[in-house]
């Protein structure tokens, strides 16, 4: 059989798509051999943009859509009028859609009347390979452009079968699929690597397809049938990605002018800590939660001959944590390489110096530990099992360490209260030296969240996200098993303080990169440089000696308690209030929830300017 697997719009320009990657290796283990070809059909789209336009949209524009875009079906609105073959589908909810909530659109506008000469191109190219099979991954924007794709496949050609499978796939957003598009004659939901050498073999064959797991599909007499979902696989069966093909179309491509790719590779699945406390907004993970990874040993071997096969330096980790096993294992035997790589990862937010030191000396550079919120009330409604000063100490150290922090600022729990943020809201004066969130964003209910499986926790109506209206042509009853995005009754931080509290944080990331708080030790106490925006600028030095031994102590956040305990021992009780007092004034400490934590770096951390999205 010829297969082959397209990767649609709005997949990131800069990386393979690594289930299309392990997907054509696991073709390996059919009974039979095949070819497999990858179709990188977002890089075409990104080329004809840029042609089209004569250079006026250009790979940062894709960028926008692909990951801003997103969390407001933008992507998906430019090519729901190429599914529905309609020009002008549903302009109107869509414009009113954004401008209710302040979003820009980006380019969308003048994107749209190219997506059906883009859907028409695709389908001529992958009818001209002359598949017997052909696939789509699909996960957040990927939907329209595919569905599109696959309509107009199976009108030129209904006996090709057209499979789809991916994360808009798990749960009941399959059987939806199936039900809603019927030119998808397979949806595949769960984990893949099974269930397509399964599929393979079943139709090379003549096989059973009541066999395949997790296959959705339609008998002859039109009724759908669900097949038992996929066991989760080891990662050790996780076979490493062929990204051979996309390196050859990235190189092609017009888009290799201006991009800079990267590579993505994945050690483990499932979340070590939802598996005992599930983040409440979480959706992640929903029927894949229990934590497997890869033994260190192995993927150290796949990382090395990634790096190698590729020469490509800038690696980035799809996992949603770090296995604990790695920092002994695999991050050490990485420091001892004194390679060039650089690694994104993400991490737990309890992160101590010394393990922020070991990633940085491993040569990752990037680090998304969710931090979420600097309120401890609220980061204990979202079950984060972390204080507020443990975020902060991860942001400080993250600078003395040279590692940059993705981090978001979300509120909207059932629960929290004006006081969890007015504590925090007087406070971020003095954290501008610290990386900023890259937004401020109110929770949406995403689907398998606690949030949404258990309207207990507070969210009682839930309703397909507004976005989907702009979309797709279903009813909203329709539309429930479909969306992924739900929405109910506004909870917690509203009014004023919500206000008051968004201008906050955008100017702590518009002050960010021109600022910084050093601490240096001198033979007589603490030196302080403070060049932090709205502090007064200047060098001071902190020579009572309660105040730089509090200082110091709460390099580690400590309950205030215990500080004070320390600090009158040394020097009586009015002494060590009159220490904290003044490290507080002088916006030296964080304190929050009972617990204080020092604010200084070490060095003046190197970074450019820095923003939010709001």
């Amino acid at each position: 059989m010829k297969i082959v697997l397209t990767a649609m719009p709005w997949h990131g320009l800069q990386t393979a798509s690594l289930p299309v990657g392990i997907l054509k290796a696991c073709a390996d283990r059919c009974r039979r051999p095949h070819e497999v070809v990858e179709h990188y059909a977002n890089l075409g789209w990104a080329d004809l943009l840029d042609e089209e336009s004569d250079g006026a949209i250009t790979p940062d524009d894709y960028a926008y859509i692909a990951n801003v875009g997103v969390w407001h079906s933008i992507g998906e609105w430019v090519f729901a009028s190429a599914l529905y073959e309609d020009p002008s589908w549903r302009t109107d909810e869509f414009l009113a859609y954004l401008a209710d909530r302040r979003i820009d659109p980006g380019k969308a506008l003048v994107m749209r009347p190219y997506a059906d000469k883009f859907i028409d191109m695709t389908v001529d190219h992958l009818l001209g390979l002359d598949p017997d099979l052909v696939g789509f991954t699909t996960t957040f924007s990927q939907n329209t452009a595919s569905l599109a794709v696959a309509r107009r496949l199976k009108r030129r050609r209904p006996s090709l079968p057209v499979v789809i499978g991916g994360g808009n796939c798990e749960g009941p957003m399959g059987p939806a699929m199936s039900e809603h598009f019927p030119y998808l004659d397979y949806v595949v939901s769960g984990e893949g690597e099974n269930a397509f050498v399964a599929l393979v073999d079943a139709l090379d064959e003549g096989g059973d397809l009541a066999k395949v797991p997790g296959l959705i599909w339609r008998t002859a007499d039109g009724n759908q049938r669900r097949n038992p979902p996929a066991s989760m696989i080891p990662m050790t069966r996780v076979p490493r990605p062929d990204y051979d093909g996309w390196q050859s179309a990235f190189a092609a491509s017009r888009a290799a002018r201006t991009v800079t790719p990267e590579l993505t590779l994945e050690a483990a699945r499932g979340c070590w800590w939802g598996e005992k406390h599930h983040c409440t907004f979480c959706g992640l993970n929903g029927t894949t939660m229990v934590f497997r990874a890869k033994p260190a040993s192995d993927f150290l071997a796949d990382l090395t001959d990634m790096v190698a096969r590729h020469r490509i330096l800038d690696v980035v980790m799809v996992d949603n944590i770090m296995s604990n096993d790695y920092f002994r294992e695999l991050l050490p035997v990485l420091r001892d390489r004194d390679w060039d790589v650089t690694i994104r990862y993400e991490v737990k937010a309890n992160l101590r110096a010394d393990q922020l030191a070991a990633l940085a000396d491993a040569g990752v550079r990037h680090i998304q530990p969710g931090i979420e919120s600097l309120s401890s009330h609220v980061l204990t409604l979202m079950e984060k099992g972390v204080h507020a000063t443990q975020n902060i100490q991860v942001l400080r150290d993250a600078d003395d360490f040279g590692l940059t922090v993705d981090w978001n600022m979300l509120y909207g729990f059932p629960g929290e209260s004006d006081e969890d943020y007015q504590v925090v809201l007087w406070q971020l004066p003095a954290l501008v030296h610290l990386q900023p969130p890259a937004g401020m964003t109110r929770i949406l209910l995403e689907r398998f969240s606690p949030y949404f499986e258990r309207p207990e926790l507070g969210f009682v109506t839930r309703r397909p996200a507004r976005q989907y209206r702009h979309v797709y042509a279903l009813a909203p009853e329709q539309l429930y098993d479909l969306a992924y995005q739900f929405e109910g009754d506004r909870k917690g931080l509203t009014g004023d303080l919500e206000k008051e509290l968004r201008l906050a944080v955008r100017a702590w990331g518009e002050s960010s990169g021109t600022s910084s708080l050093v601490q240096s030790t001198t033979e007589h106490g603490l030196l302080i440089e403070d060049r932090r925006h709205g502090w007064p600028q200047g060098t001071y030095p902190v020579s009572d000696p309660l105040a730089v031994i509090a200082l110091q102590s709460l390099r580690t956040p400590r309950s205030e308690a215990s500080l004070l305990a320390r600090l009158t021992v040394r020097g009586g009780e009015s002494a060590a209030r009159r220490a904290v007092d003044y490290l507080t004034e002088r916006g030296l400490v964080f304190a929050e929830g009972g617990r204080l934590v020092a604010l200084p770096t070490a060095a003046r951390p190197l970074r450019p300017v820095a923003g939010v999205e709001l």
